[in-house]
């Protein structure tokens, strides 16, 4: 059975540090990325080459409105 996981992915140093210790685990990776209205576009980028570095199974990325919960901070 093949170990699977979903890393949620900013593209920051974090979740790409996540993101690397799963994948040397074995793990067959999916990550998640939230496009929420970020000011800085190089962020979901960054998520996206990141992904395809480590050669991740699937990179979904999900748009979400904030403004219905109050906006970005």
């Amino acid at each position: 059975m093949n170990k699977k996981a979903v890393i949620l992915l900013s593209g920051g140093l974090d979740s790409t540090t996540c993101l690397a210790i799963v994948k040397n685990q074995g793990f067959d990776i999916s990550a998640l990325t939230v496009n929420y209205g970020q000011r800085h576009v190089f962020e979901l980028e960054s998520a996206k080459k990141v992904a395809q570095i480590f050669d991740v199974n699937k990179h979904s990325v999900v748009d979400i409105d904030l403004a219905q919960f109050g906006g970005s901070a």
